[in-house]
């Protein structure tokens, strides 16, 4: 098969925007930080701070329950924040906690 000038600057331009479009599809967008006033976050007692958990409120949070060592978090416990199904389109502190905390298996 012969291969002229117009077949290749195709070609590679059409794999070039291949290549472009799957790193962009491996890019995580900026998701904006859930704040504790949110709505969501507020009815299960979110803290970007665990060590300002209510314990009087929430009596099911002991030290160590952390964001970033939930089954929840989708995120490597080193990063400082990452997103939780919980609250879409958000991100949570690494060191938070919520009462929907449940201990990584």
């Amino acid at each position: 098969m012969k291969t002229n000038r117009r077949t290749f600057v195709v070609h590679t331009l059409t794999g070039a925007g291949a290549l472009s479009a799957m790193s962009l599809a491996g890019v995580a967008h900026a998701q904006p930080m859930l704040a504790e006033a949110d709505a969501q976050a507020a009815a299960l007692g979110y803290k970007a701070d665990a060590t300002k958990v209510d314990k009087a409120k929430f009596p099911k949070y002991a030290a160590g329950q952390l964001c970033n060592n939930c089954a929840l978090y989708q995120g490597k416990v080193t990063d400082a924040a990452a997103g939780c199904p919980l609250f879409a389109g958000k991100q949570v502190a690494g060191k938070g906690w919520c009462s929907a905390y449940a201990k990584k298996a």
